[in-house]
């Protein structure tokens, strides 16, 4: 948390950004886009700049198509299973909760449930060696996502609430050795920027402005271009998570 004299200095809220260039691949439904999954703590949003497309989002309420279009801005909060659709040159900038957690960590693709049973055999279908060689890399990307549509056409034609839940439960299961290192990252990110607006709304309801003179600007370049993420190819900026970070 922001102790006293210490100013918040990641991005507004604690969140993250990247930009993505959403898959053009063709999955076996016929469909160009990325590969459907789900946050299970995390909202996220989309801000589209270029091309078109549309998400189709499954949640407890049903199924749901939302156009994407330069303009549009999106987002839904955890346990929206997500799938971008490509279709024409989608374009986005991804804001995410929680210094980029989303993008770090608090995912689950919707894979099979043969896939789903433990960490170990969740990662041996999902991750991506950032060491391979970039023709491995797209194949892997590329089978990952066949996987998490096939396990999402089944949640979506599943007849009532039970594979969901399912998916649910499995998912939370997976992600379960990893909650002390998110907690920490949201300590030190939101919660950080919420408490330092608390400061200094204290500070200013006693006259003391000292916080205004301690005023910096900041400006990055992406740390990573071109990674093959869950929905496209993506530009990574740092998380800038606050203090300590």
């Amino acid at each position: 948390m922001v102790s006293a004299g210490e100013e918040y200095a990641g991005l507004p809220g604690g969140v993250a950004v990247s930009r993505l260039s959403v898959y053009d691949w063709p999955a076996a439904d016929g469909v160009s886009g990325g590969t459907p999954h789900m946050h299970l703590t995390c909202s996220e949003a989309y801000v589209v700049t270029g091309g078109r497309g549309a998400v189709q989002t499954l949640t407890a309420s049903g199924y749901q198509v939302t156009p994407l279009e330069p303009g549009t801005v999106a987002w839904f909060t955890p346990g929206t299973i997500h799938r971008l659709v490509n279709e024409d040159a989608l374009r986005i900038t991804v804001l995410m909760q929680n210094s980029g957690l989303p993008e770090a960590g608090d995912a689950v693709l919707t894979l099979p449930p043969r896939h789903l049973t433990d960490p170990e055999t969740y990662a041996a279908a999902t991750v991506v060696p950032a060491d391979a060689p970039e023709a491995e890399r797209e194949r892997i990307a590329r089978a990952r996502r066949a996987l998490a549509v096939e396990g999402f056409l089944a949640l979506r034609a599943a007849e009532g609430p039970e594979a969901l839940a399912e998916f649910h439960r499995a998912a939370a299961a997976l992600v379960g050795p990893r909650l002390a290192e998110w907690r920490e990252r949201w300590r030190r990110g939101a919660r950080a920027a919420a408490a330092a607006t608390g400061e200094q709304l204290d500070r200013l309801a006693t006259g003391d402005v000292g916080h205004l003179a301690t005023a910096a600007v900041h400006a990055e370049q992406p740390s990573e271009r071109g990674r093959f993420g869950m929905c496209g190819r993506l530009d990574v900026y740092p998380a800038g998570s606050g203090p300590g970070a």
